[in-house]
């Protein structure tokens, strides 16, 4: 079922630009799994397709390198459930948030602050939390600058946030800089990426002074000589896999068993994709909703998070 990473990747150069495309169009299968964008779905009443799942996912570096690490843990899934997975690719005129709750996937890879939206608009369910390199299910977020930047505060500099979505891009910073007492006007001009690569590639190209991204991807570029990290804010519950609310509790219980069990350093790490780089390097542990209290004030104190009508 799974196909080599070389001819993953020539499938995303030949056709990637279909799944990220201005009308949302689908693009052809990659192995067993379709990527499919948000227009292709709105033709199909897939929710009548029990057989099938679509999962969703935050954006987190390029597209291609998204996808190419996703994929297999679609095909993971329908080993392990007999169900069919289909990854969705959010198109640009919708957001994860809005597709797991309008129920365009039933499924989505969604950071902290994307779960606490999902769950106040469309009382949508996290069921796991990703595990780190340490084993622990939490994360950082950490703030950059180019690699030549001379750059040691924050103060009077500009900014780059990363999606309004992200929970390390834009939740995670906006508490960090409201403690230190830092407010948006004291910041040479700020803006929003859509994604960590993109966030990290303002700073390196000196669009942005200062950029808050993903510690992963931090560390990973900080080692390539890319960016310079400058500061590393505390640790918050980290990313997970959030069920939609019309989805049945029996498959449900069936994909968390799934995920639980889901071991990406040992016996199911043939086929994998550089998923030592995710969010969830060592696959996933047990969640509750509580875990998520703390954030959910702080989303609430800021500003952050839209209540339901």
């Amino acid at each position: 079922m799974i196909k080599t990473i070389i001819w993953l990747f020539s499938f995303i150069i030949l056709s990637f630009s279909g799944c990220d495309s201005s009308d949302g169009t689908a693009v052809e299968k990659v192995s067993s799994v379709e990527v499919v964008g948000s227009a292709e779905l709105e033709k199909k009443n897939h929710q009548s397709e029990l057989d099938t799942y679509y999962f969703g996912f935050d954006p987190r570096n390029s597209p291609q390198k998204d996808i190419a690490q996703y994929v297999p843990l679609m095909n993971y899934l329908e080993k392990k459930t007999g169900l069919k997975f289909k990854l969705h690719f959010t198109s640009k005129m919708s957001s994860t948030v809005d597709d797991i709750g309008k129920g365009v996937t039933q499924f989505a890879l969604m950071g902290a602050m994307g779960f606490l939206k999902a769950q106040e608009l469309y009382d949508a369910k996290i069921i796991v939390r990703g595990l780190n390199k340490d084993g622990e299910s939490r994360y950082r977020s950490f703030f950059v600058t180019s690699a030549n930047s001379k750059i040691t505060n924050i103060k009077g500099h500009s900014f780059a946030f990363g999606n309004l979505d992200s929970t390390q891009g834009n939740l995670i910073p906006k508490i960090e800089l409201k403690k230190k007492g830092i407010k948006l006007k004291s910041l040479h001009g700020f803006g929003y990426t859509g994604s960590h690569q993109e966030c990290a590639e303002a700073v390196i190209s000196h669009t942005y002074e200062i950029c808050s991204m993903q510690d992963q991807l931090a560390q990973k570029l900080a080692k390539e000589g890319l960016v310079k990290i400058i500061y590393r804010s505390s640790w918050y519950p980290s990313s997970g896999v959030v069920a939609g609310s019309l989805v049945a509790k029996e498959v449900i219980d069936k994909v968390k068993r799934a995920l639980l069990d889901f071991d990406p350093q040992g016996k199911d790490k043939i086929g994998l994709h550089d998923w030592e780089n995710t969010e969830m390097p060592l696959g996933f542990s047990d969640v509750k909703a509580e875990d998520y209290y703390d954030l959910k004030f702080w989303a609430l104190k800021l500003g952050l998070l839209p209540v339901k009508d």
